[in-house]
Formats: structure tokens, C-alpha cells, sequence
């Protein structure tokens, strides 16, 4: 079992789907939490209800972390309460479909800033944090294969998370002096509020029966990766991006779809 107790660990973008499933599990492995969401967020409450419920001190900060201002406020406000932060689960994004010739250049923007730009600030402030402290730390971006994957209508958001996956890397190899292991987890397509109001029901339970695993991903999957890479059990782990897809990335490689296309060819 990973043993996360005596952890606190400050979760960006905490309050539902993807940030929440990683809060929810580090939380059942002993850690603290903090989770962070926008102004106004309807969600926080709930998340910290359900984080106190498995025994673990948790409080909610609304912060804007699309600003490196929002950011600093965070992480005053995070360290009034506990002193110290052992693990940064970065979580912040911000994704418009859109075809590229039609692009608006600000939502391009936007994308880069709430994406990447934002990962930068939260993982710099927290960073500087663990090194003047000592000890060590865990920082976790959540990426996604579409870093690696070049799907239509998604251009800012690929780009972005692609950034994300090399700053990972770079972040890693500066701060491996200090015993900071700096990761990234590359969820596929994950069954999330958002992705809900992006498609009906009927078509996510579809696509995820198309899938290789039979199914769409879910938070929980998301947060047992990040449990684990936060751990001490990952040690030696540092400077690398972790697929979490259920093979979304090599759904068109299996052979039914190889025969497929090659009955159409002919």
C-alpha cells in the first residue's frame, strides 16, 4: 500500500474530474490536502466534504492560477495553513475546440497561459519553496496525450501540453540536485464533467466501448498513477511522462482496425 501520511500535498484545479480524483486518492493514502480551484468554483465544497470524510485535514483555496499573481496568493495562503507543501499535483488548463484557420488568436492565448504558463509559476513558486526548506519534494504535471498526439480541432491544447512534457523534463533535471522528482501523467480520454458537456451520454458510453480497454478513463485512474508517483516507492523515478490511457493512443493499431483499412483499400 502506498503510505502517503504526514504528506500534504496542494492540488491546482482540485475540484472536480481529473484534479479531483488525484485529491480524493492521495487523500486515502494518508496525505493533507489542499486543493485549489478558480473564484467561484461550485465545486470546492463538495471535494473538501468528501476529502474530511476519509479522516484527512483538507481546505479549499480559490485562486485565479492563470496569473503568476494568483498563483503567489495561492501559495501564501496554502503555507499559512500548513507550514510546508511536500507535493505539487499541477492541474490548471484551459482547452477551446476549434478548427486552426479559424483560431481566435486570444483564445490561442489563453490556452498557452492557462496550460503551460500556469504550470511554470505554481511549479517556480513551489519549487523554490521545497529547495529552501530541504528535504526534498514531489511535483506532478497533469498532461495529456494529445502532447504526442496530433488531434483535429485541438491545436493550442496539443501544443501546450506538449510545452508542458518538456518543461517536466527540464524542471527535472535542475532540481534532481535537490532530490525533487519532477513527473508528468498523460491521461487519454477521461470520463469528466467536462468531457460531458463536450458530448452526449450516449456518445462517451459509445467511443469508450471503441476503445482498447472498453471503456473511458476515469479520475480514480488518473489519481492512483499520481499516488504512486508521489510516493516514496518512486523514488528513482524523475523526468518522465506516464501514459495513463487504457492504449487510446494505439486504438486505430489493433488488428480489426488494420483489417479495416485494408478492405477499404481494396
Amino acid at each position: 500500500m502506498i503510505n502517503l501520511t504526514g504528506k500534504v500535498a496542494l492540488i491546482t484545479g482540485g475540484g472536480r474530474g481529473i484534479g479531483k480524483g488525484c485529491a480524493v486518492q492521495l487523500a486515502r493514502c494518508g496525505a493533507d490536502i489542499l486543493i485549489n480551484d478558480r473564484p467561484g468554483s461550485a465545486d470546492l465544497e463538495a471535494t473538501v466534504s468528501e476529502i474530511r470524510s476519509l479522516g484527512r485535514t483538507c481546505y479549499a483555496i480559490e485562486a485565479d492560477v492563470f496569473s503568476r499573481l494568483g498563483c503567489e496568493e495561492l501559495l501564501t495562503a496554502a503555507l499559512a495553513l500548513f507550514a510546508r507543501i511536500d507535493i505539487l499535483v499541477s492541474n490548471p488548463a484551459y482547452s477551446r475546440r476549434c478548427a486552426f484557420l479559424e483560431y481566435p488568436p486570444e483564445e490561442f492565448e489563453r490556452t498557452i497561459t492557462g496550460t503551460l504558463t500556469s504550470g511554470f509559476h505554481m511549479s517556480q513558486l513551489v519549487g523554490r519553496h521545497m529547495v529552501a526548506r530541504g528535504g526534498g519534494g514531489k511535483i506532478l504535471f497533469v498532461s495529456s496525450v494529445q502532447a504526442e498526439m496530433p488531434i483535429s480541432l485541438c491545436a493550442a491544447y496539443g501544443a501546450a501540453k506538449a510545452g508542458l512534457n518538456h518543461l517536466t523534463r527540464s524542471i527535472a533535471v535542475e532540481l534532481a540536485p535537490y532530490r525533487i522528482n519532477v513527473n508528468a501523467i498523460e491521461p487519454g480520454w477521461i470520463d469528466t464533467p467536462g468531457e460531458h458537456l463536450a458530448f452526449s451520454a450516449e456518445t462517451i458510453a459509445n467511443e469508450g466501448r471503441r476503445l482498447p480497454w472498453g471503456r473511458l478513463g476515469l479520475p480514480e485512474d488518473i489519481g492512483n498513477a499520481a499516488a504512486f508517483l508521489v510516493s516514496d516507492e518512486a523514488d528513482y523515478i524523475t523526468g518522465t511522462v506516464l501514459p495513463v490511457d487504457g492504449c487510446f493512443r494505439f486504438k486505430d493499431c489493433r488488428p480489426e482496425s488494420i483489417i479495416s483499412l485494408t478492405e477499404v483499400k481494396k
